[in-house]
Formats: structure tokens, sequence, C-alpha cells
């Protein structure tokens, strides 16, 4: 009998798809939770059980009822700690709650990681910081929707409301802005121990007043030794916050005093982006789904390398508030040397915002060439020959 393999996520996230790809190369089922209502049809083939996020344990029975499963994963924050619960009552390894709990709290993380002597910014919860600049953040939304830069006390107030607006939530976190070039780290947890996957370059400065997050490369142009400091820090910061097993997505800043680690998600890289990660993963080449797959049926993984050459994604930002009408450009950029890929996800009539307000991108754009610098220079050239087409949204009335 085919292994099984329950999988926690959104009912609109996009990587749900390229699991069930994963699932078919990997030859495992992939049976399917989301937070859809159960008196709505199911888009999905398998059935998906229907679960609230915020009260999972209605669900638990049903879900037992389907098993029993060989290994659980989660994609996205809330699924991640929706995920460890199930784990527990199932006897599946995952993330420990507590811990998955303490990754999706922006005080809590930073308290751990000062408590495990890790370099953290001064920070403060809903107070006023004593000095500027600063940087203000919601305490539980995830791709720099909600955070903003402040530079004096008027800025501060500015954000501290608009920021309560955008999370409904009256808490926010305060710290120092910490200048330098940011990074991300993708990686895997077995038993506590990290395997870095790989290290993601951003190479558009994220100074503020926003900070829209674009373009990723992999391999890191960085000294083998900045980015031996990027994995041990990420390792230390995994065991302040007590993940355990299981996909993990870190960011961190570097400056002259060395790393500092803004968070590390128990979860997968989001959107569509993990298509730009290929692995060697003896017998053959795997993508991030695969290898997470295998590595929650209790598979080693640990000989999983990235596949020669440089890739980059290009999460295309929004140029201003709309309504999606249409892109035109398509085809000159696909023309592009270096271009692999470029999927316009977003759907005509559908509302965008940019951030710190808005929520997605408008599609991605993928590149595989020599080094990161080529494949940098290929998305920068391709997202030039877009242009994007937003039309007004209509005042609200009454």
């Amino acid at each position: 009998m085919k292994k099984r393999v329950l999988l926690v996520a959104a009912k609109t996230g996009y990587q749900v798809r390229e699991f069930y790809g994963a699932a078919d190369r990997v030859g495992v089922d992939l049976v399917l939770a989301t937070d859809r209502c159960h008196v709505l049809d199911d888009p999905w083939a398998d059935r998906a059980t229907p679960i609230k996020f915020a009260d999972p344990g209605a669900a638990i029975a049903a879900l037992a009822a389907r098993g029993p499963f060989d290994g659980i994963l989660a994609v996205g924050d809330q699924p991640a700690f929706v995920a460890s619960e199930i784990a527990v009552r199932l006897g599946l390894h995952f993330h420990a709650a507590d811990a998955v709990h303490a990754a999706n709290d922006k005080f809590l993380t930073r308290g751990r990681f000062h408590k495990a002597g890790l370099r953290v910014p001064a920070y403060l919860l809903d107070s006023a910081p004593p000095s500027y600049p600063c940087v203000v953040k919601p305490l539980h939304l995830s791709a720099s929707r909600g955070v903003i830069r402040a530079d004096n006390a008027r800025e501060f107030e500015q954000a501290r409301a608009r920021i309560q607006k955008i999370a409904g939530d009256p808490d926010i976190l305060v710290e120092d802005f910490i200048p330098g070039r940011e990074f991300a780290l993708e990686g895997v947890v077995t038993s506590g121990r990290l395997q870095t996957l790989a290290i993601f370059d951003k190479p558009d400065p994220l100074d503020g007043p926003y900070f829209e997050e674009t373009i990723y490369t992999t391999p890191s142009r960085e000294t083998p030794e900045t980015q031996a400091a990027i994995r041990a820090t990420a390792q230390k910061a995994v065991k302040a916050l007590g993940l355990g097993h299981g996909a993990v997505h870190a960011e961190m800043r570097i400056n002259s005093s060395g790393v500092w680690m803004l968070e590390v998600a128990a979860r997968p890289i989001g959107g569509l982006c993990a298509r730009v990660l290929q692995f060697q993963l003896p017998p053959s080449y795997a993508t991030l789904e695969d290898l997470l797959l295998r590595h929650a049926l209790g598979e080693d993984v640990s000989s999983a390398t990235l596949a020669p050459g440089a890739r980059g994604v290009m999460m295309i930002p929004i140029p201003h508030a709309g309504i999606f009408r249409g892109v035109d450009g398509l085809e000159d950029a696909r023309r592009i040397p270096g271009i692999t890929a470029l999927e316009i996800t977003a759907k005509e009539g559908q509302e965008f915002e940019p951030l710190p307000e808005g929520a997605s991108y408008l599609g991605f754009i993928f590149a595989c060439s020599e080094t990161p610098t080529e494949a940098e220079c290929a998305l920068r050239s391709a997202h030039s020959r877009l242009q994007f087409h937003l039309s007004q949204a209509l005042p609200v009335v009454g």
C-alpha cells in the first residue's frame, strides 16, 4: 500500500497543487485538510477535510478516521500550528506546538532569541521607542505585511494606527531598525538539527518605509565565512524556539556586528517561490516539495544538494492599489535569456493593494543562469518588459 501524508494548508494556497504533483512523483497518497467551510464545494480531488484553524479539535476525529498517516506537513504559519496539534494527537513527527506558537509570535520570538544570546534589536511591546529610527510590526502577520519603519514620533503614531487597522490587533512590536543586507535560509529540521537547503540573497535594499521582498537568488554570493555564520546562527535560532521536525524558513540581516535573526517560520517558503529550488537527491533530482514529502515519511534527505547553476525568483510587486485589468509584454519578457517561467497569478477583476496592507503579489518570474548575478539581471530585464494595468477601485458607499 502507498504511504500516506496529511497536508494542512489554507484553501487558496498556491503550494497545494505543487504538493499534489510531488506526491505523484514520490508515490504517496496526499490527504488534504484545509480551512474550507464544510458547506462549500471541495475544489480538491481527494475530498479535503474541512478544519477550523481557530478550533481544530472537532476535525481531529474526522482526520483520524481517514488515517492512519505516515507523515504530516503544513504550508503557512497558521496551518503549521494546527499541524503541530494534529501531530500530537495522531502520533506523528512535527514541530512542537509551543515552538510553532513562539515562531508565529514576533514578541515571543524576540524573547527566546534574546535568552539564547542571539543578536536582537532592542524591542518593546505596545510602547513608543526611546529613539529612532524604529520598525513597527504586527505580532502575527507574515511576508512583511504591516511592517513599517518610523523615523520620528509622528511617523510612529501613524504607523501604529495603520498596523492596528491592518492586523485587527492592538498589540504591536516596536524594535530598533537594523541596517544591513537581508538574507533568507530554507531548511529542514530533524530531531532539532537544522539542515540548510539553500541560502538566498535579497539583492534589493530593504530599508523601508515598507519592506516589500522582490528578488531572491541562490546560491548566495556571500563569502564562505558569512554563509557559515548564517547557518550557525540559524541553528541557534531553531534551538532557541524549540523547533524539532519539519520545514523551516528563516530570515536574517547582516552588518558589521554580525548576523541578526529576524524570524524562523515553521513552514517552507511561501507562494510559488519554492519552484526556484532544484536539488540533487540520489537517485535523481527533486523539488522542495519532493524533498519535504520524503522527510515527512522519515526518509534520510541529508544528501540533498542544490542542483548546478544559479536560480532566482522575482515576486512581482504591486505598483499601486487598484483592480487588475491585465498585463502587456509577457512574450517579450519570456524571451529574455535565462528566464525559465513567468506566471501571472493575478486574476482579472481582482483588487490589489501594495504593502503594508497588501498580502499577495501579481505573479512570479523565474530565472536560471550560470551565476546569481546573471539570474538577477534576467529577472530585472524581464520585469522591465511588463506593463500592468490596474484601474482605480470605486469607493464603498454606505
